[in-house]
């Protein structure tokens, strides 16, 4: 077995995020990207003796469990979705044994632990109300489209006008985006060569409310009065209602989205969104949970955690984005003290609070580790919802250091949480509550949120 072969194999059990194994000639071979039945193709990557790791080439016979027939035409080509040919209760159940097997080595109480049943989400499909698409080619020398990375590509692309996650308007402003920039012989940016003018379209439609931003992201290479395209935007007849569009430049060398100043070309640069009865302002780049209908499912499932527990306390809302979990315990805490790392973000929580007549909330902008220093009061209680990474080890530390007696830890990457977990359980904490949440239908990916008690 060398690099560059290519076996066949069924994929065994599999573990988060959909990574399994084949077994060919008693050697064990890793490869991600797969369901729990599927006879794969798969290129040897790099081996030894005792195991070997692959690419996945291409599925040659389905899971038992794939009975659905993808909504998106896009399938399999496209990098995003790699589960809508599983029932959506298919779903549920993998990705609930998925963080049970990640996270029962990781308790050290695993008896005490009260394992809830995976929630939800209330839609699978046409969910998501943020979008961030890519200009670029669909291959090399190709015709621009606009869309998402094609599957196991850093570079081609496939249109995203047919994306089944997200809903018809915003579809609709990605056909005219795009119709747009062709018209206009408009060039897309080659990170290669870092030449070009057109970068990503950002698009954010709150469920609740059905408000529409826009915001296009580009270099600074080129001049270009982007006003005409601002008014075919609004003239699309949405089912929603467009509240602003913006330019945003971005001439950084990274393929995320960096915001290098933004100019409003209709309306607003804000769109409104409400969550169990409070709104919240929402900023084209501040932090907002994707999914606004899980995000309540989420939120509930916080509020009954802790709600008791936070009655006449200081609570803490580390990396607090826009301020909603600290703004949903507010009603019975002594006091919320938010911080986060994002000004954008930290203003639209501060006017959040005051929208909701919230005014025991205090948010405060910069990163975590150094911020907690200049707070003088001491939390009774803390809510952690940190990014993908999980906790700077020496934030942490700090945080543990407070001693309070419970703590919430909301994670959107299960094995972040998994790491974290040593340092805390070593501080004295136990896990009470495992309440796994499903804000990502159709992707592998899972919120887990989990309840610590001194």
């Amino acid at each position: 077995m060398k690099r560059g072969d290519i076996l066949t194999g069924t994929v065994g059990e599999t573990t988060f995020p959909n990574h399994g194994s084949i077994k060919v000639d008693d050697t064990e071979i890793k490869v991600k990207g797969v369901l729990p039945g599927q006879t794969v193709e798969v290129r040897i990557k790099r081996s030894s003796k005792e195991k070997a790791e692959g690419i996945l080439c291409r599925v040659t016979e389905p899971s038992p469990i794939e009975t659905e027939r993808p909504r998106c035409p896009q399938f399999g080509i496209c990098g995003s979705c790699t589960m809508q040919t599983v029932p959506y209760e298919e779903q549920l159940k993998l990705k609930e044994s998925h963080i049970r097997k990640l996270l029962t080595p990781a308790v050290r109480n695993p008896e005490e632990c009260e394992w809830s049943p995976i929630a939800a989400s209330p839609e699978c499909y046409e969910y998501r109300n943020k979008m961030e698409f890519t200009f670029g080619d669909e291959y090399r020398d190709g015709p621009m489209t606009l869309g998402q990375h094609r599957k196991g590509s850093m570079y081609d692309l496939v249109s995203a006008d047919c994306c089944a996650l997200v809903d018809e308007d915003i579809r609709m402003i990605v056909r005219e985006t795009l119709a747009y920039a062709k018209e206009n012989n408009l060039t897309f940016y080659h990170k290669m060569r870092r030449e070009g003018f057109l970068r990503h379209l950002l698009v954010r439609k709150a469920k609740n409310t059905g408000e529409i931003l826009v915001d296009i992201i580009t270099t600074t290479q080129i001049a270009h009065d982007f006003g005409p395209w601002a008014s075919r935007i609004a003239a699309l007849p949405f089912t929603g209602a467009l509240r602003g569009v913006l330019h945003t430049n971005n001439d950084s060398f990274s393929d995320t989205v960096v915001n290098e100043g933004t100019e409003t070309l209709y309306g607003q640069n804000y769109i409104t969104e409400e969550l169990l009865g409070l709104r919240f302002r929402i900023s084209a780049f501040s932090f907002f949970q994707t999914n606004s209908q899980g995000a309540e499912v989420l939120y509930s499932k916080v509020r009954e955690m802790i709600l008791a527990r936070s009655q006449g306390q200081v609570v803490f809302d580390l990396y607090s984005g826009t301020g909603t979990i600290g703004q949903l315990l507010a009603p019975v805490a002594k006091r919320v003290i938010g911080i986060e790392i994002i000004e954008e973000a930290v203003a639209a929580a501060v006017e959040n609070a005051a929208m909701n007549g919230l005014p025991n909330c205090e948010f405060i902008a910069g990163d975590v580790l150094k911020k907690l220093d200049d707070v003088a009061e001491k939390p009774d209680m803390i809510v952690l919802d940190p990014p993908r990474e999980g906790v700077n080890p020496k934030a942490l530390r700090k945080i543990l250091d407070y001693g309070v007696e419970s703590m919430v830890y909301i994670s959107c990457k299960p094995t972040s949480l998994v790491n974290d977990l040593e340092a805390i359980q070593n501080a004295g904490y136990r896990v009470v509550r495992i309440q796994p949440v499903d804000l990502f239908p159709q992707v592998p990916h899972v919120e887990t949120v989990c309840l610590l008690s001194k």
